[in-house]
């Protein structure tokens, strides 16, 4: 899904790579780790670039972004609210109507399985009729 406003013509793709390495720290790898686990729970993903450099994955509507900050990463599910949690990865947002977020900070361990449970339930919603 590049979008015609792509810096330089690069594809989204392209951007989220060069984040990632421009991090060059534990934020870089742990956003390259996250982005591997959504393509391994949807091949079919889409990659998309907005808000001046926030990567953005879609599948019949948006999954989430992949934020970074100084003292985290972090995920934010654009429907979290209405998805099932039963492994309690959502730490951040809690209180918003819609979203929910992942906040993952420095030495933290991502849990892989539910967190690809999560990107599917995700991509479930989007898919069911509205």
């Amino acid at each position: 899904m590049a979008k015609s406003g792509s810096p330089k013509g690069k594809s989204p793709s392209q951007l989220i790579d060069e984040r990632i390495e421009e991090l060059g720290d534990w934020r870089g790898k742990t956003l390259a780790r996250v982005r591997a686990l959504i393509k391994q729970a949807d091949p079919e993903i889409v990659e998309d670039w907005k808000w001046r450099g926030v990567p953005v994955w879609y599948h019949d509507g948006m999954i989430c972004t992949g934020e970074t900050y100084k003292d985290k990463v972090k995920m934010t599910f654009a429907k979290g609210a209405s998805l099932p949690d039963p492994a309690g990865l959502f730490n951040a947002s809690l209180d918003g109507g819609t979203r929910r977020a992942i906040d993952i900070h420095e030495g933290e361990k991502i849990d892989e399985k539910a967190l690809k449970v999560l990107i599917r339930a995700a991509i479930s919603l989007n898919a069911s009729p509205k």
